[in-house]
């Protein structure tokens, strides 16, 4: 395919930049349904940016209806024009932006002691259930669904190596409620985003080994840096900072 039509990037947020000429390529017909947009890294080369940019703004694309993502198989256009801009579960989100802040303040509070305390109380078995996790999470890097299953069923089996049925069933009830909230960020956001799956894998892989070591504060540590980056992402997404 001939190189895209761009324009130079001037604005910070360059994948904001890179969804909206992309789509605006889209909408104007100057690519078509059926066409298949260049390689990633094509694009980064011709935009100037890493591949990580690019893969967020592809991610968008996908988002909006635009462009199917396929594994291997590149990206191809497959609407002209964005489905309903504002995601009904987002608008309601949006609403009650509050809640979900301080669902996830609650669940930072709670994972961080979480890890402390099974840093210290976790037995062999529970070691071997959340390593093969993180061995399950290395072979399934690009499968949305499994990465999303795998990331609960390891904070999950975490709140269960504290050996406290309170500490357990708090994160259950806190669990439910932020994935009815965020489904589709996390799908859209950490998922279908190769760069930030393969984060959160490095970052799931840190907290295991703090976990392992027994070292109560690095993976309590750890886990921080983990839940933060998390919310860092929701945060763009309900307009925060």
């Amino acid at each position: 395919m001939p190189s895209l039509e761009i324009e130079k990037l001037s604005k910070r947020n360059h994948y904001e930049e890179i969804t909206e000429q992309v789509k605006r390529l889209i909408m104007d017909g100057k690519l078509k349904v059926g066409d298949k947009l260049p390689s990633t890294k094509q694009m980064s080369e011709q935009f100037g940016v890493g591949r990580s940019t690019t893969r967020e703004a592809l991610s968008a694309l996908k988002a909006m209806g635009l462009i199917d993502i396929r594994q291997g198989g590149g990206c191809r256009v497959i609407r002209n024009a964005p489905v309903d801009m504002e995601i009904p579960e987002l608008a309601s989100l949006r609403l009650n932006r509050k809640t979900v802040l301080e669902l996830l303040e609650a669940r930072e509070s709670l994972e961080v002691s979480n890890a402390a305390i099974a840093a210290v109380k976790r037995t062999d078995e529970d070691l071997k259930r959340l390593g093969d996790l993180i061995e399950e999470m290395k072979h399934t890097a690009h499968d949305e669904a499994e990465g999303e299953r795998l990331d609960l069923q390891f904070h999950l089996t975490l709140a269960k190596a504290t050996h406290n049925s309170i500490m357990v069933r708090l994160f259950e009830s806190i669990m439910n409620h932020i994935e009815t909230a965020i489904h589709d960020i996390r799908r859209v956001e950490l998922y279908a985003n190769e760069a930030v799956a393969e984060r959160l894998y490095r970052e799931h892989s840190a907290i295991f080994e703090a976990i392992a070591e027994q070292d109560s504060e690095l993976a309590a540590d750890r886990m921080k840096q983990h839940l933060q980056h998390i919310e860092s992402i929701v945060r763009k997404h309900l307009g925060e900072s």
